[in-house]
C-alpha cells in the first residue's frame, strides 16, 4: 500500500508544471520531475547522479540557488537565476529553494523552478523599444504630439471632489515634487498621473509606466535601474527606466507591491539623483520625476509595511486620493453619455442614451470595478446590440435581474428582509469581481477589499458557480 502511495505522489509531482529538482549533500541530482526535463530539455536518465554543475555549467557555487541552499542550511524564496543550457538557450527562473535536514545535519536540498525566460525575454523587448522610441524623440520639435495621451480634459466629471482633484492636478504639474495617486482600481489614477505630465515643462521629454505587481523582484530591478554584460547570465550592457525617462516622468503604478528590498535601492535614487546599474560600481545622474500610485487606502501602506515609512514620505510630497464611482453618482449619467458617444464612434452604431430602467439600475449599483467597469458595460451593450437606447436586456451578466432595492415612492410589495438583500448585494459584487479577474481568487479578493480566505467562503456560502 506504501509503494502505491507513493507512486501517487510522484504522478502527482509529475503533473506539475513547475520545475522539481532534488539533490543530495554533495551536489548530485537525486530527483528531476517532468516539468524541469521540458524546461531544461535534458533527459531525466542523463541528469540523475550527476553534479548540478556537470548538468548546468554555466552556473557556479556562487550562482547556483541550490547550492547555496547547501553550504548555508537557509532556505530561499522566489531568487531569479540565469543561466545557459548545454544547447546554448539562455533560460530565466524564478526558483525556491529548501534545505533537507536530518538529525540536524543538511542531506540535500529541494528546489522549485518557475520558468519566466519569455517574461525576461518580453521585458527586455519593452525597453529596447522604448529606448528607440525615447532616442527618437529627443528629435522632435517642441510641437510634437505628446507622449502620454491624456490631459486634463480627457477627466470627465462634475463631481465637487473630482473637480477639486483636478485643480490640484494642474498646480501639481508646475511642479516636479512627487506625486502620490491614490484609489481602488479602475478610478482612473493612470488618467491624472498622464494629465499631470501633459501639462507640465516635461511634456514633451518621456513618459515611462511601470507596474511594480507585474515582475519579480531581481527582473524589476534590472528593468528599473538597468544592466552591465557579464553582471548576470545572459545579461547586456541596457539602460533601466530611469535612464530611458531622464528628463521626463516615471510613473510606478502599484509601488505598494514593490519588494522592501527593491525600495531601499529606489529611495537611494530619489534621494541622491543618480542611479546604478546592476553589477556596475558606476552611477548615472538623472533628471526623472516620479510619480505613483496605489490602489488602498493611503493610511495603510505604511501601517501595513507595504511601504517603507521613509520612502513613502518621499513619494507622498502631493496627495491625490481619487473617490470611488459610488462616491461620485452624480458623474455617472455624464460618463454614461461619454462612453455612449465613445463606443457609437468605434463602432458605427446610433444608441441614443440608456432606459430609465437601466439608469436606476446604475445609480443605485455599487461599482466595485469603477469607471472602468461602467464603460465596460456600455462598451459590451454598444458593440453587441443595435437600438436607440440601452436597455436591461443589453447589459453583462452582473447586471442581469438586478433590480433597485429602493424607489422615490417606496413600494413595501418588493421590501426583502435584511440578510437576504445583504446576501444578494455581496453575491452580486462577487461575480462581478470573479468576472473581470477571470475567476482568479488572489485577484478578486483584492478588488474588492478582503481575504482570500473570505472569499472562499463566500463563494461556498452563496452557492456562487466557479468556472
Amino acid at each position: 500500500m506504501e509503494i502505491k502511495y507513493f507512486d501517487a505522489l510522484i504522478q502527482a509531482i509529475n503533473i506539475i508544471t513547475d520545475g522539481i529538482h532534488i539533490v543530495d549533500a554533495s551536489g548530485k541530482i537525486v530527483y528531476y520531475n517532468v516539468a524541469a526535463k521540458q524546461l531544461d530539455e535534458i533527459d531525466v536518465d542523463k541528469a540523475i547522479g550527476r553534479h548540478i554543475l556537470e548538468v548546468y555549467p554555466s552556473l557556479s557555487f556562487d550562482t547556483s540557488t541550490i547550492l547555496k541552499v547547501l553550504k548555508t542550511g537557509k532556505p530561499i524564496y522566489n531568487v531569479e537565476q540565469n543561466f545557459v543550457n548545454y544547447k546554448g538557450d539562455k533560460i530565466s527562473t524564478l526558483n525556491s529553494t529548501l534545505p533537507i535536514t536530518y538529525n540536524n545535519k543538511v542531506v540535500g536540498a529541494l528546489e522549485v523552478s518557475r520558468n519566466i525566460t519569455k517574461v525576461r525575454e518580453l521585458s527586455e523587448k519593452i525597453v529596447n523599444l522604448q529606448r528607440e522610441l525615447y532616442e527618437t524623440s529627443e528629435s522632435l520639435e517642441k510641437t510634437s504630439k505628446p507622449l502620454a495621451k491624456f490631459n486634463f480634459l480627457d477627466i470627465i466629471g462634475q463631481n465637487k471632489e473630482m473637480l477639486k482633484l483636478k485643480s490640484l492636478g494642474l498646480k501639481a504639474a508646475m511642479s516636479d515634487s512627487p506625486v502620490m495617486v491614490a484609489g481602488s482600481t479602475g478610478t482612473g489614477k493612470e488618467l491624472f498621473v498622464q494629465s499631470i505630465h501633459n501639462s507640465s515643462n516635461r511634456k514633451h521629454k518621456p513618459f515611462i509606466a511601470q507596474n511594480c505587481a507585474a515582475l519579480p523582484s531581481n527582473l524589476l530591478e534590472s528593468i528599473l535601474f538597468g544592466s552591465v554584460k557579464g553582471s548576470f547570465t545572459g545579461a547586456e550592457n541596457r539602460p533601466g527606466l530611469f535612464e530611458l525617462a531622464n528628463g521626463g516622468t516615471l510613473f510606478l503604478d502599484e509601488i505598494n507591491s514593490m519588494p522592501l528590498e527593491l525600495q531601499t535601492k529606489l529611495l537611494r535614487v530619489l534621494q541622491d539623483g543618480r542611479v546604478r546599474r546592476v553589477g556596475s560600481s558606476n552611477t548615472v545622474d538623472v533628471d526623472v520625476r516620479v510619480i505613483s500610485a496605489i490602489n488602498t487606502e493611503i493610511n495603510e501602506v505604511v501601517e501595513s509595511k507595504q511601504l517603507r515609512q521613509d520612502l513613502f514620505f518621499r513619494l507622498n510630497v502631493i496627495t491625490l486620493v481619487i473617490p470611488d464611482l459610488c462616491k461620485r453618482k452624480e458623474d455617472i449619467p455624464i460618463l454614461v453619455e461619454h462612453f455612449i458617444k465613445k463606443y457609437n464612434d468605434k463602432c458605427s452604431k446610433f444608441f441614443s442614451g440608456i432606459s430609465k430602467e437601466v439608469m436606476d439600475i446604475f445609480m443605485e449599483y455599487s461599482w466595485p470595478g469603477n469607471v472602468r467597469e461602467l464603460e465596460h458595460a456600455i462598451e459590451s451593450a454598444v458593440s453587441l446590440y443595435d437600438g436607440d437606447l440601452i436597455r436591461e436586456e443589453h447589459l453583462p451578466f452582473q447586471f442581469k435581474n438586478y433590480h433597485p432595492t429602493y424607489s422615490s415612492s417606496l413600494d413595501t410589495s418588493v421590501i426583502q428582509p435584511l440578510n437576504v438583500a445583504v446576501d444578494k448585494v455581496e453575491r452580486e459584487i462577487i461575480i462581478s469581481a470573479l468576472e473581470q479577474t477571470d475567476y482568479n481568487i488572489a485577484k478578486a479578493a483584492k478588488l474588492i477589499n478582503v481575504p482570500r480566505q473570505t472569499l472562499q467562503y463566500k463563494i461556498k456560502k452563496l452557492d456562487i458557480p466557479f468556472h
